[in-house]
């Protein structure tokens, strides 16, 4: 089993004469002033809690934008700050864009284009040339600072999801021989028929297979991507090497199902400070004496939240014994609200929860508790300990590492994981209960058999998965895709 301890170790013999870049659009670590005080907070979301703990043991360069107005302040001459802040040990040099690079790149482009056509969840997709010139102007831009940061040394780039595609193209535009390139697609890639809708569906796929190698979160996402240069582009498509071959440029394409730091999540969740902090979470919300659901997910339309509502709303229906005995703490930070169809969810979940809790409501029981504010990390893993069962509703998902958070959490064995069938984590985790989150009826009885099932069967399904993830961990993900890399030789110059 791959540990952070021997990922450390085979990296550092291994890489020790190259530097390791990792490019996001996502910064692993955001500076804000909370009473008054400048402090460093860890970002949520997939990504962060995958690569932070890689990035640690191997000691690199992450580059990424700087959102928060206070990140300025605690960069250096160079744009970068040593993290994390309790015990330094990469750099991450941040980018700050202006307001026009943002709109376009992020909210349009990536977001307003490139999100629903890949999550394909029956939200049209919005593609603008003014968006398209923005986000080329801001990949070139993440691709000149890697530039900057690599200099002449050996460096092997692992760019990070659909907001940079790009940025390998301009990297081999600038013919540096020192440079081996990988990218990781962290979302769904969706089928040939959706993906032609792209306008710049040409331009995305020769800018992906600029890159030496390219990882997709599960088997099926890699081929469609394969269908997708088949379809569109004059390649060789080498299928007992699973590459393409492309003017005369072989890009190696790969499954590679990201996972978590389950060794360190499975420590921290039975210490003294998450246990405590569970029972005064219980003691603050309310939960004594409940069956508490939990969801942990981003105000996002691909989430399925609504439809986790609706499921509750069922299941109270069908058995009202349960009224006043169970609660859904539904997590939700908001996401993207600048976009008109995550304004719509987050009314639509607002009056959702309303009708819900006032049709259901007994005295002083709600039972949906909806928050949206910033969570602690230590919170969510104190809520994860206390929950009879975690509910991952997802209606398209790359993976899902709420799911794998969860597991790594419960080192009490106990807990049932209700999850999603289209996420890429029910091809690995199938001793949860799996669920059509658009059948409201199934999905209902999901959480009834949840709730009913006995401590036995829980703790047998716990065992396995929990041995699953522990061995198929984050530093194992890492391990195969920077093992891949270091099969590549570099040009020489």
């Amino acid at each position: 089993m791959w540990t952070k301890r021997q990922l450390q170790g085979t990296m550092k013999e291994s890489l020790s004469d190259y530097l390791l870049v990792v490019a996001s659009n996502r910064q692993p670590y955001s500076h804000l002033v909370k009473s008054g005080r400048l402090t460093c907070v860890r970002q949520s979301g997939g990504l962060v809690t995958a690569l932070d703990p890689v990035m640690q043991a191997v000691e690199g360069v992450w580059v990424a934008e700087g959102t928060s107005p206070h990140d300025r302040q605690v960069v250096d001459a160079n744009g970068k700050v040593l993290l994390p802040p309790e015990n330094p040990s990469y750099a991450l040099r941040r980018i700050f864009l202006t307001k026009e690079e943002r709109d376009g790149y992020y909210y349009g482009y990536s977001n307003e284009g490139l999100w629903p056509m890949a999550h394909v969840v029956y939200t049209r997709p919005v593609f603008r040339v003014e968006d398209w010139k923005q986000y080329q102007r801001v990949n070139e831009r993440f691709a000149q600072t890697i530039l900057d940061e690599v200099g002449d040394r050996k460096a092997f780039v692992w760019i990070q999801d659909y907001h940079l595609i790009l940025v390998g193209q301009y990297l081999k535009a600038a013919n540096r021989p020192n440079l081996i390139t990988s990218f990781f697609w962290h979302i769904p890639w969706p089928n040939p028929e959706v993906f032609h809708i792209c306008p710049q569906k040409k331009e995305i796929l020769e800018a992906l297979i600029c890159y030496d190698l390219l990882g997709f979160q599960i088997r099926y996402h890699c081929d469609n991507f394969l269908a997708a240069v088949d379809a569109n582009l004059e390649s060789r498509i080498d299928r007992e090497r699973n590459s393409v071959v492309f003017q005369n440029h072989e890009t190696l394409v790969r499954p590679f199902p990201i996972s978590v730091d389950f060794e360190g999540l499975s420590d921290i969740s039975q210490s003294d400070l998450i246990r405590n902090r569970a029972e005064e979470l219980r003691e603050e919300l309310g939960l004594k004496g409940k069956k508490v659901l939990i969801g942990v997910d981003r105000l996002d339309y691909t989430k399925g939240i609504p439809d986790k509502f609706r499921a509750v709303d069922r299941f109270l229906e069908k058995y009202p014994e349960y009224k006043e005995k169970i609660v859904l703490f539904q997590l939700g930070e908001i996401s993207r609200i600048h976009i008109s169809k995550y304004k719509e969810l987050n009314d639509e979940l607002n009056a959702l929860a309303e009708e819900i809790n006032w049709k259901h409501s007994q005295g002083s029981w709600l039972p949906i508790v909806f928050t949206r504010s910033y969570t602690p990390y230590q919170d969510i893993l104190a809520l994860y300990t206390l929950a009879d069962a975690c509910l991952v509703g997802s209606l398209h998902d790359g993976m899902n590492l709420v799911a794998k958070e969860f597991i790594s959490s419960r080192t009490d064995a106990d807990g049932v994981l209700i999850l999603s069938y289209f996420t890429g984590a029910a091809r690995e985790l199938t001793d949860a209960i799996l669920v059509n989150p658009y059948d409201t009826e199934s999905f209902a009885e999901a959480i009834h058999q949840a709730l009913a099932m006995p401590r036995e069967e829980r703790e047998k399904r716990m065992k396995k998965m929990r041995e699953i993830v522990a061995q198929n961990n984050i530093f194992r993900w890492a391990g195969k895709v920077l093992s891949q890399l270091l099969k590549f030789d570099f040009q020489e110059a």
